[in-house]
């Protein structure tokens, strides 16, 4: 039942023959990975043209007490910049924090933080069914195992520690802090999928009806799935760059997977006064895919006394990466100077 991935154009029929694999497992994304790191690396879009010189990258597996493999990477300034503090990344759904997020956590790093990343189990290098997630607090129990283990590395120890989750990773960010709400200086939240847009829910009929199904047949790739790089990406030379993200998952939802993000956002939804810490909330006003309209619901509502919502005019779902560049940039620049402000050198 899985759909046919579309031919990457500009690719030699050797390349698209790598990317078209079948990635379920872990072994098969890491294959496609390798060859085209430097493919993506060399694309001609602003996070990775103008990416600062000198960040020292290092990537790495830890097991976690599931006994999955898990892959972290970490991007630090360069040798000398002291760290202002660690800025912890929980991505989207079907997303890798190997290809754009590169570029985005670059940019960071070099203003003077130390920037982590996981791919959550299931999804990019992580061992894990591709795109499958039986329970959504096995995803948010993972980040807060892996980034419990990160802030006690020394170029970390004893500085601000700050989330930034974007998409379902903003639902993911949110849930680790309900989980442990002393944990963390601040959450950077992403155009969060608080709620699911109305226009991508299935009705309620054939919600009810895929949560049954769930529990017989859950790796099932059933519900139908929008072309999300033409909902989510503004830009178009940038929308057709998104296919070089060849290890995310695009197929059809699984159905378990659809039934732990409703429930996943639902349980949010009814959550949201318990949100109590420093927070910034940026959204493009045109998205489609996670309602700007809930990021103000979240803003109005949510118990922190140090809160800020900037919403994009005409910006889509991936402010970080798939805008204008000059828009990329000012987001970029706004997630800094709201870590700036709220970070003292130690």
């Amino acid at each position: 039942m899985a759909k046919k991935k579309p031919v990457i154009e500009g690719l030699s029929d050797e390349l698209n023959k790598i990317a078209s694999q079948n990635l379920d497992f872990a072994p098969a994304r890491r294959l496609v990975r390798s060859a085209f790191t430097q493919i993506q690396l060399n694309l001609d879009h602003c996070l990775f043209q103008m990416a600062p010189p000198g960040i020292r990258a290092e990537e790495w597996y830890e097991l976690n007490s599931k006994h999955q493999e898990i892959f972290c990477k970490s991007w630090l300034p360069k040798p000398g910049v002291r760290i202002k503090a660690a800025l912890c990344f929980c991505h989207g759904y079907g997303d890798t924090c190997t290809f754009f997020f590169e570029g985005i956590a670059k940019q960071i790093a070099a203003s003077g933080y130390g920037v982590y990343a996981i791919d959550h189990p299931g999804f990019g290098l992580s061992e894990g069914l591709h795109g499958y997630v039986s329970n959504f607090d096995d995803i948010v129990d993972n980040v807060i195992e892996q980034y419990t283990i990160i802030k006690g590395r020394p170029e970390v120890r004893g500085v601000p520690r700050f989330l930034l989750g974007q998409s379902m990773g903003g639902a993911v960010a949110i849930k680790v802090h309900l989980k442990e709400p002393r944990e963390w200086d601040g959450v950077v939240l992403v155009a969060p999928m608080c709620k699911i847009a109305e226009d991508m829910r299935p009705p309620e009929p054939l919600s009810k009806a895929l949560i049954m199904l769930s529990r017989v047949m859950p790796k099932a790739k059933l519900v139908p799935q929008k072309d999300l790089a033409e909902l989510a990406i503004r830009d178009l030379k940038k929308r057709k760059q998104a296919s070089y993200n060849v290890i995310c998952y695009n197929d059809r939802t699984r159905l378990k997977t659809a039934a732990e993000l409703l429930k996943a956002t639902d349980y949010i939804e009814s959550q949201l006064n318990k949100i109590s810490l420093p927070m910034l909330i940026l959204h493009g006003a045109d998205d489609k895919v996670t309602d700007p309209m809930v990021s103000q619901f979240l803003y109005e509502n949510a118990s922190s006394k140090d809160k800020t919502l900037k919403l994009y005019e005409g910006g889509y779902h991936c402010i970080l990466e798939g805008e204008p560049d000059d828009r990329i940039f000012n987001v970029i620049n706004d997630i800094i100077s709201w870590l700036d402000s709220r970070c003292s050198v130690h």
